[in-house]
């Protein structure tokens, strides 16, 4: 199973919407230079989100977009399924051996436990709290 850029980008979108829950709507052009990444990229993988009622947008000029559910109640295998489709590790396992369709179903549900048991709100505290803090000068 590969996670592409839609699935890692759009994790990104959302871990850095919950850092922000409840402080207002940030906007995709402040995820994009904060991470380095492509606004208008962004820009296709928010619709996806939003038609899944993950997110909403608040127009204006402070507007940006918003979580609808607390960051608690949105899983990465959430995420994941919007963007990418189903969880599977390889296409077709029907027509495998049984001992390595097993394997693969074991795979399968192993990666589907830790996306589903991982919350966006799990992700940003992670991440806040991976994040060096002030830059350290000894002399």
């Amino acid at each position: 199973m590969k996670i592409s850029t839609k699935g890692r980008y759009g994790l990104t979108i959302m871990i850095e919407l919950a850092k922000r829950y409840g402080k207002g709507p940030t906007s995709l052009k402040s995820i994009a230079q904060s991470q380095n990444l492509s606004e208008h990229y962004l820009e296709q993988l928010i619709s996806p989100l939003r038609n899944a009622g993950f997110v909403k947008s608040i127009r204006g000029a402070y507007g940006g977009y918003v979580l609808t559910k607390k960051p608690s109640q949105i899983t990465a295998g959430d995420v994941i399924r919007v963007l990418e489709g189903p969880i599977t590790p390889v296409e077709g396992i029907e027509d495998e051996e049984p001992v390595k369709r097993q394997l693969w179903i074991r795979i399968r549900d192993a990666v589907k436990d830790v996306l589903d048991s991982t919350t966006i709100e799990d992700l940003a505290k992670y991440r806040e709290d991976t994040e060096p803090d002030a830059y350290m000068y000894y002399i």
